[in-house]
């Protein structure tokens, strides 16, 4: 399953600015584990571990995103390492679709309604 920032006709908005974020959801053999990869490494070469049963203190992106995923509920375990996402879902479940929805929106910046900065007026 793939999904990216496409208009109705297949074709990039150009109204965005900046590469699209892009995410492709990846099969695992293992019952209750999706595992997604994004055009964007998140976590440098480190690996990040998040479970349902500990509070994220950090504000990182991996940790906001982490929350966000959490957020939906049926989520047991997040592990990140650079571009890759995977989500242990236990005996729960989760829609791809909506963690899908929730990285693409996390990492694009310029979405509709958010005014792009003008350097024109710098008086500085």
């Amino acid at each position: 399953m793939y999904i990216s920032q496409l208009c109705a006709f297949g074709q990039y908005d150009h109204v965005l600015m900046g590469q699209p974020v892009t995410v492709i959801q990846k099969s695992s053999s293992k019952p209750g584990v999706q595992r997604y990869e994004i055009n964007r490494s998140i976590t440098g070469m480190d690996h990040e571990r998040y479970e349902s049963s500990n509070e994220i203190l950090g504000e990182r992106p991996p940790d906001k995103l982490a929350k966000a995923i959490f957020e939906l509920g049926g989520v047991d375990k997040i592990t990140m390492n650079s571009n890759v996402i995977t989500i242990d879902s236990g005996k729960g479940g989760v829609d791809p679709n909506q963690v899908m929805a929730i990285i693409v929106d996390m990492f694009t910046y310029y979405l509709p309604g958010v005014e792009v900065p003008s350097f024109e007026n710098n008086s500085d």
